[in-house]
């Protein structure tokens, strides 16, 4: 059972203790007047006790969540048990990202008088995450490219698992291409893929579905004969989307589908030739 936070800020030792924790702790009353801020909160918020005590705290920190419905101390006066939850304090023209509890104080008789507040720098948590975050992108945007072969002609090389989360990547990757180069031919090489189970599948169905409605046709290339054998086998259809064994016949298609023709120089020069004789 949760035991709600009872603290004598007007007791020397309790202070004392306070000042021992190793984040800032700040507690306020139902006017949400501070009434005690330990050492590591003065000094996030580069003042005195004597300068804070008596001051709102909204005016002391100033946070997204002040005065708005996301303050987890006006939920806690309202009754919610102890909440946590990541907020941005503004100190002078400094933004601090933190992790903050509330918690109730109560009287002998188990009445709210006020609230204490646990405060956790995540200034390197936070930076942290966004470097993972970059990483993960940079990893995608290097596991999904998307070259422009030819004029109007896209492909995507797709090597390794294709779950969810890469297929959704692909997707934005390939329509992102189609927009830019307003292609008209989508190449989706899955030599790299081991295995085509029925998720894969899905997967190619819907971003086949989705350059269609771009104007654009999807190729697949690389089927390996256990690619087709283990389609077959599924039962799976992958409905109009044109499939290749090479990348070669691919191309081939798509300058079909263009109605383009390679010729060699030679027959060029022939072709000429013929014209002016």
């Amino acid at each position: 059972m949760k035991k709600d936070v009872k603290i004598d800020v007007d007791n020397e030792l309790g202070m004392s203790i306070l000042d021992q924790i190793p984040t800032p702790v700040m507690a306020i009353n139902k006017d949400y007047e501070i009434i005690y801020l330990n050492h590591l909160g003065l000094e996030m918020a580069g003042k005195t006790l004597d300068e804070v005590k008596g001051t709102h705290c909204y005016d002391t920190f100033k946070s997204r969540h002040c005065n708005t419905p996301q303050c987890q101390m006006r939920r806690v006066f309202k009754g919610e048990d102890k909440l946590t939850d990541r907020n941005e304090v503004c100190i002078g023209n400094k933004t601090i990202p933190v992790e903050y509890t509330a918690d109730s104080l109560k009287d002998s008789k188990g009445n709210i008088i006020g609230g204490v507040e646990f405060i956790q720098d995540i200034t390197e948590q936070v930076k942290k995450e966004q470097r993972i975050k970059e990483q993960s992108r940079t990893i995608a945007e290097i596991s999904t490219p998307a070259i422009k072969l030819w004029d109007r002609v896209v492909i995507i090389p797709i090597v390794g698992v294709v779950d969810s989360l890469r297929a959704q990547q692909m997707m934005d990757t390939m329509l992102s291409k189609v927009s830019e180069t307003s292609a008209k031919v989508i190449i989706l090489d899955i030599q790299g893929v081991a295995a085509v189970d029925t998720a894969v599948a899905n997967h190619l169905i819907k971003i086949s579905k989705a350059t269609k409605l771009m104007g654009c046709k999807c190729i697949l290339s690389g089927i390996s004969p256990a690619v087709a054998q283990g389609l077959v086998h599924l039962g799976i259809d992958l409905g109009d989307i044109s499939s290749n064994i090479t990348l070669q016949d691919a191309l081939a298609d798509a300058f079909n589908i263009l109605e383009l023709e390679v010729i060699s120089r030679k027959e060029l020069n022939q072709n000429s030739q013929e014209t002016h004789a």
